[in-house]
């Protein structure tokens, strides 16, 4: 199960989120491996979670 952010570590940015979702995309060559799917995952969740699913925030 993920873990949720308590009140004691601070939310990234949807920008920071993004940009390590970018990064991420461009390291695999675009050809994730199932640890970086993962990985992908998990920041596509955070990332819904700082926009508010919102995919306007992104651009």
């Amino acid at each position: 199960m993920p873990r949720r952010p308590d009140s004691s570590e601070s939310v990234r940015t949807a920008a920071v989120v993004n940009k390590e979702i970018r990064d991420l995309w461009e390291r695999s060559n675009g050809c994730l491996s199932p640890e970086d799917e993962e990985q992908y995952q998990r920041l596509l969740v955070e990332w819904a979670a700082v926009t508010g699913g919102s995919a306007r925030s992104a651009a």
